[in-house]
């Protein structure tokens, strides 16, 4: 009887230890650690990769001995107790394997507690933004950090794995005083900007910042995301008519992609301003002061898209 205990607590044991880490890539996992004082740490099993099973080793972190042995078991918790297992042979220090281990914060719900990336300032906490300028099947993504550090690592892809239908350029950043933001030119290979969607692009943002690993997801069809350029316009002082141009960027022919636009005229002697919609490239604003600001948007005409940003004033 005691065996059979025995036996079926090692199994419980050996059940526990698997659930504690998932593997990202070869000799890369994520511990998925709940963030608090009362919690356990996460018991890893790691087992030195040798057919040979009278070599003597010994596992190091950091060149901190942890442990001698072709098994060794791992508690992680916090930031420290994560990083480079390193197996080595106990007579000429001779690398034969590693695990590196990643960290990733959850609530006690098992939610992921997200502080690497800012979100947008959007309904839904946006942290992966995805639009597109035209129907060509080429988008962007956008995330954005605090500020740029040198440990923060990308990788995005769609999840259709790396035989997927989508390929995305390396990100860039752009940085401003309070936050960096990088951008990844993505396209939906075989596209057709003239056929129904049917199935969704599917995103998928990692982040690494030393150990810690977080991952982002964003789902969406192409007509979801569009976002024009802003048009080019200019006025007609002799009779008040406004004048505008598509984007050089929108979906060709216009008559089977076309916008619809909004004028803004904004007077600085009032301190109000007036917004028209018309599906034309001209409107008349005869009463239009002097020094009032016209400037114009424009959205896919079918589809409720997103507004793109105004335009240059238009004189």
């Amino acid at each position: 009887m005691s065996h059979l205990l025995f036996a079926i607590l090692s199994l419980f044991s050996f059940a526990a230890l698997l659930e504690a880490q998932w593997k990202l890539r070869d000799n890369v996992y994520v511990i998925e650690s709940e963030w608090n004082d009362e919690t356990p740490a996460k018991r890893v099993e790691l087992t030195c990769n040798t057919s040979d099973e009278t070599l003597p080793v010994y596992w190091e972190k950091d060149t901190e001995l942890k442990g001698t042995g072709k098994t060794l078991i791992a508690e992680v918790k916090e930031f420290p107790d994560a990083g480079n297992y390193t197996c080595l042979t106990a007579d000429t220090h001779e690398i034969v394997s590693y695990h590196f281990f990643l960290i990733t914060k959850i609530d006690s719900n098992g939610q992921i507690i997200r502080s690497i990336l800012k979100s947008f300032n959007e309904p839904n906490k946006t942290f992966l933004k995805c639009e597109a300028k035209n129907y060509s099947g080429i988008f962007i993504c956008s995330w954005m950090t605090e500020n740029e550090s040198p440990n923060v690592k990308f990788t995005i892809r769609s999840l259709k794995g790396s035989q997927g239908d989508v390929i995305c350029s390396s990100p860039v950043a752009h940085t401003d005083t309070l936050v960096t933001e990088y951008t990844a030119q993505c396209q939906k290979e075989s596209y057709c900007p003239f056929a129904e969607e049917h199935e969704p692009i599917e995103m998928f943002l990692e982040v690494t910042d030393e150990v810690e690993y977080e991952n982002y997801t964003s789902s969406f069809f192409i007509r979801d995301i569009i976002k024009p350029d802003p048009p080019q316009c200019q006025y007609v002082a002799t009779n008040g008519t406004v004048t505008w141009t598509y984007p050089r960027t929108w979906s060709t022919p216009k008559s089977y992609f076309p916008l619809t636009f909004r004028v803004k005229v904004e007077s600085t002697k009032k301190h109000n301003s007036q917004v028209c919609d018309t599906d034309e490239q001209f409107i008349q604003i005869p009463k239009a002061g002097p020094k009032s600001k016209i400037s114009v948007q424009a959205r896919d005409r079918y589809y409720n898209s997103s507004w793109s940003e105004w335009s240059s004033l238009c004189r």
